[in-house]
């Protein structure tokens, strides 16, 4: 039978959303406050869901203090307190948010393997969130 897991993780960054493809006129009717110069932040809300086997000896999809420890890894200590425009993988991508999700989920999907991550979300503010998943 499988089973889910989810655990939730914060985490505080910065961002400016902006195009170099775009107008500044563009820009700004696209992404509006948030094309602010200065950007701004968010405390955002990280969601991992996994899925596999209930391990019978242990009596779970997995343990929980790996999944804590890739995550650290991959997301925590790679984009918590930063900047998210000055990392490597959205030099070329505008971090929103649904990015900031996609790329997460790459990154989780790429290095955990102690069961199979099948659901990112992220929560940018109480009223917006965003969930990439396995179809």
């Amino acid at each position: 039978m499988r089973a889910y897991f989810g655990r939730r993780y914060r985490f505080s960054a910065s961002h400016r959303l902006h195009s170099d493809a775009l107008s500044t006129e563009e820009n700004q009717a696209a992404y509006g406050k948030c094309n602010n110069p200065h950007g701004h932040g968010h405390n955002y809300v990280l969601e991992v869901r996994v899925g596999g086997d209930v391990d019978e000896e242990t009596g779970m999809v997995c343990n929980l203090m790996e999944l804590d420890a890739c995550v650290r890894k991959e997301v925590l200590d790679a984009f918590d307190h930063t900047n998210l425009n000055l990392q490597k993988c959205f030099k070329d991508v505008v971090p929103t948010t649904e990015n900031v999700c996609i790329e997460i989920y790459r990154r989780m999907r790429e290095s955990f393997h102690a069961a199979e991550v099948v659901a990112v979300r992220v929560e940018e503010t109480n009223n917006n969130f965003f969930e990439i998943r396995e179809n």
